[in-house]
């Protein structure tokens, strides 16, 4: 789910984003409102969005400078609304890497299609992430369609895609799927080509570069949100599949950001 917060002044306009766009079909959640540079970047700076929506004037602080400030704070894309009338002094947000202006009064289409493209920029970012390390991390709906031919491998597949974070075994799956633990390991080994660990592993690191990349968690905080608990076998483990730490990683990500 990819976190939105709206900084707008007008409350027709800000209320008006939140109501009548569709944000879940999206893959989004509204996280918070603002009617202020000031509130706005306070919002930020709580909730880490991964986008942020914001105007131009408003009222103690406006869209510009809050987004130099916010930039120093948190990594996100922005979007500004702009009139025609403002649009040159919105032009001044340039060196903020601003992904898109869109003019007043707001077209529903291009805002989504402009949302769309900010998740595929996400989405690809994270992918050259795994690809800079010359490996690859499992594509576990790929798997998924291609077990159809086998109900309980199908089966394990969605429980670590579903139950990824939490404590899951091949065994707790067998137990739950009324077969035994032997016949669902070789029929896993078979279909998929890895063992059940190895792709739980591979899922789990995959969720964890993903966390890694929006800078909104300390490291050890990511071991136990994508399931592995402990530390040690985090680090152990994502160093395995990309041949690069936990940390390491971050300051490479740290480099790219800060050589742009």
């Amino acid at each position: 789910m990819f976190k939105v917060v709206i900084i707008e002044d007008e409350d027709i306009i800000r209320n008006g984003l939140v109501l009548t766009i569709d944000w879940l079909s999206m893959d989004c959640t509204i996280v918070g409102t603002a009617s202020n540079g000031i509130d706005g970047l306070n919002l930020i700076k709580e909730q880490k969005p991964d986008i942020v929506i914001t105007d131009i004037k408003m009222p103690i602080m406006d869209g510009i400078e809050m987004l130099k400030r916010a930039t120093k704070e948190a990594s996100f894309y922005s979007i500004i609304l702009t009139s025609y009338s403002e649009f040159e002094y919105a032009k001044q947000a340039i060196s903020l890497k601003v992904f898109e202006y869109i003019l007043k009064p707001i077209d529903e289409e291009e805002l989504i299609k402009t949302i769309n493209n900010i998740k595929q920029e996400i989405k690809n970012s994270i992918k050259n992430k795994i690809e800079l390390n010359n490996q690859t991390v499992v594509d576990i709906d790929s798997y998924i369609i291609n077990s159809k031919d086998n109900y309980y491998v199908n089966q394990a597949l969605l429980e670590i895609k579903n139950n990824y974070n939490k404590k899951i075994s091949l065994e707790g799956i067998s137990e739950m799927l009324g077969v035994s633990p032997s016949y669902l390991s070789r029929k896993f080994k078979a279909i998929t080509s890895q063992t059940f660990m190895d792709i739980l592993n591979q899922y789990r690191i995959k969720k964890s570069i993903e966390l890694l990349i929006s800078g909104k968690y300390r490291v050890y905080e990511i071991s136990d949100l994508v399931g592995f608990g402990d530390y040690k076998n985090f680090f152990n483990t994502f160093k395995k599949y990309l041949n690069i730490s936990p940390t390491e990683f971050l300051k490479q990500e740290d480099k790219r950001l800060y050589s742009k």
